[in-house]
């Protein structure tokens, strides 16, 4: 007969359905998937559409808008953003295989005259123009977004962050999301109200 072993009652029991994104993200094997190269903030981990469609809801995304979505992978945000919210929309996106699938996809659905992909570092990209701009990178990539951010985008700019706080900003709205067994949270910042 096997031994029953007591619980160690100092340590919490977490059921793996209950495990926030986060958690998930931070088992991701990052080298081998392009993450090594000092100018990629984050590994490719796609954004579940109905997450995507709550990102671009949070940031208030209106007909007209300009959206830079940074990390944009197979492009699903920005497509997103031009078919069901009427914005125009941008992806910046480091690796050049996702640049190519997003861009095949973009002119399969028609849209090159509302979206456009740009294959480059996140951190090397005018962002001025935006109106509002969408991420899904580490909170240590964020901190290095920051500056960058807030030296290029313009006043009451929202800037919608998946899953990962910018430090020293305080969001104006935080939502929270599920998706099957993953939770997620979603940070809004506006530019001029993050102090």
């Amino acid at each position: 007969m096997q031994a029953h072993r007591p619980r160690d009652s100092r340590r919490p029991t977490v059921r793996k359905s209950a495990l926030p994104l986060a958690v998930f993200l931070l088992s991701v094997p990052l080298f081998g998937q392009g993450f090594g190269s000092t100018e990629n903030l984050a590994p490719y981990v796609p954004t579940p559409q109905l997450i995507v469609e709550r990102m671009l809801e949070a940031g208030h995304v209106r007909p007209g808008d300009l959206v830079y979505d940074l990390g944009s992978g197979d492009g699903r945000v920005v497509i997103t953003a031009a078919q069901k919210f009427g914005a125009k929309a941008v992806g910046v996106e480091i690796r050049a295989d996702l640049c190519r699938i997003a861009t095949e996809r973009i002119k399969s659905l028609g849209l090159e005259d509302r979206v456009r992909m740009v294959q480059g570092s996140a951190l090397r990209v005018d962002l001025s123009p935006a109106d509002v701009v969408t991420m899904f990178f580490l909170t240590t990539s964020n901190e290095r977004m920051k500056p960058v951010l807030e030296k290029q985008l313009k006043p009451r700019t929202r800037v919608v962050s998946n899953q990962f706080p910018i430090r020293g900003w305080k969001p104006t709205e935080t939502v929270h999301a599920r998706d099957g067994a993953m939770a997620y949270s979603i940070y809004v910042y506006e530019i001029g109200r993050t102090k």
